[in-house]
């Protein structure tokens, strides 16, 4: 692994920081992140207004809903990317844009929707700077700095490419390097905006799974996902957006219903239980004339 764009090694005290989930039940006590009545909005047009919601603390909460209703400004909020016209984003009661940016960086990580990496970086070198708010005058680069890097590489399975320029790599390839320098980031909340973007489908359940075991792990994330079966499966709270506001939210098998995804997507469908997870399974209706078809 290359250690060009890194602190040198030793230069601190070089102990081993405590990993940031470290006891669950302790995680899943603090980390509360709260949105209290914020507008969001890009120049003139306001995207969110008045949205109130609370994230359960330890929870894989995923938000969906039609494009353009508000998921993504939602996050970037949340994750203090976009300041609040009015009301405020709290992290444990705390307005989060008061906050020093690197108490929110090691509070706080996230994976964006279209992320543009430093043209000739390779895969270490940019999985590495999940670990820049870990630094400072006292505490430079040191083992444990390594040892999230390997961990965050292996977890997503981008260790082969370590050397690899990352814009030569696939769109799939991408995202799962991206997905590592979160990981390495070793915050205890994550937001994850459409974190399957470019995977094929077994790379996209590889990647739900381990969100699962990170949430397992002690971890809080909340995730934008498009696909209502995924979100269905893997979250513990569902929050189902609409023209910028909150129409639903709670355990999935009680908010999915065919008359919310006919109201919210405007598709006829029935909901089953799923074969294999007996999680919700939204089955579009057939459409008309297609029927009996091979």
């Amino acid at each position: 692994m290359t250690q060009g764009a890194r602190p040198p090694a030793g230069a601190g005290d070089g102990r081993r920081v405590a990993d940031a989930v470290d006891g669950a039940d302790d995680t899943r006590a603090a980390n509360s992140l709260v949105a209290e009545a914020v507008t969001l909005a890009y120049d003139r047009r306001v995207v969110v207004e008045d949205l109130s919601l609370e994230i359960p603390p330890g929870s894989f909460t995923v938000v969906v809903g039609p494009n353009a209703c508000g998921k993504s400004t939602l996050l970037r909020g949340l994750a203090r990317l976009l300041a609040p016209r009015s009301g405020a984003v709290l992290l444990d009661g705390r307005a989060v844009h008061t906050l020093p940016t690197k108490e929110v960086a090691r509070r706080i990580g996230l994976l964006p929707q279209s992320a543009i990496a430093p043209e000739g970086i390779t895969v270490s070198d940019l999985v590495a700077r999940g670990r820049y708010p870990h630094q400072g005058l006292l505490r430079q680069w040191s083992v444990a700095d390594e040892d999230a890097v390997r961990e965050a590489m292996d977890l997503t399975d981008v260790t082969d490419l370590a050397e690899r320029a990352v814009d030569e790599l696939s769109g799939g390839q991408r995202q799962r390097v991206w997905l590592a320098m979160v990981l390495a980031q070793q915050t205890p909340i994550l937001l994850l905006d459409e974190p399957t973007t470019f995977l094929d489908i077994a790379h996209q359940y590889e990647v739900m799974d381990l969100c699962a075991d990170l949430h397992e792990q002690g971890r809080t994330l909340v995730a934008v996902l498009h696909d209502l079966n995924q979100a269905a499966r893997y979250a513990t709270h569902l929050v189902v957006m609409k023209d910028g506001v909150v129409v639903a939210q709670g355990h999935p098998g009680d908010v999915l219903t065919a008359e919310l995804v006919e109201h919210v997507f405007g598709l006829p469908c029935r909901v089953v239980p799923d074969p294999a997870s007996g999680t919700p399974l939204v089955v579009p209706e057939v459409r008309r004339g297609a029927a009996g078809r091979a």
